[in-house]
């Protein structure tokens, strides 16, 4: 039964990365049919409320796959080099994948919140051209399914063999 919770779990964090990912590449095509004009590096444009909504939901279901990673990944943490020379495999990959999808999350999160700010007035906005921001940040989504899931695979199994390996020194100090 864990290892179908488990196998859910995984589906679950790429199925909500995945969905954050085409909506924050929707909202880029959405905003690009709106009305502008640009002028060297300045763009005039309407705000488009269609990029607004699916930029924020992207935002909201990135947040939301991140979350049930770490909550449901356990806390897997290396303080120091022993400790990580110390290591098994699993607790390197899980430490190494939980900073990854941190640093990915930051990035893709930043992008598509400043998408969504983008998009939220009620004026034509004129300023620096910044295109592409949601659609990197919806392809970023992407790349931190991949992590997240990562983790969430080498913190599970870090745990079952730090369990393991409890267990057995206990069962060594009773003989």
């Amino acid at each position: 039964m864990a290892k179908n919770i488990g196998f859910l779990v995984c589906i679950s964090i790429m199925a909500l990365d995945f969905t954050a990912g085409i909506l924050g590449i929707e909202a880029e095509i959405a905003e690009n049919k709106v009305k502008h004009l640009k002028l060297w590096i300045f763009d005039c444009r309407d705000p488009s409320y269609t990029a607004f909504k699916l930029s924020l939901a992207a935002a909201v279901l990135l947040a939301l796959a991140h979350v049930i990673a770490n909550l449901l990944g356990g806390c897997i943490c290396i303080w120091s080099k022993e400790e990580l020379d110390r290591a098994t495999a699993n607790k390197q990959l899980a430490a190494a994948s939980l900073i990854f999808s941190w640093v990915i999350l930051a990035v893709a999160f930043s992008m598509l919140i400043l998408g969504t700010l983008s998009n939220s007035t009620s004026r034509k906005d004129c300023g620096i051209s910044h295109h592409r921001l949601m659609s990197i940040g919806g392809v970023l989504c992407f790349i931190h399914g991949l992590f997240a899931v990562a983790y969430y695979v080498s913190a599970v199994a870090a745990i079952a063999e730090e369990k393991k390996l409890n267990q057995h020194h206990h069962q060594q100090g009773q003989a």
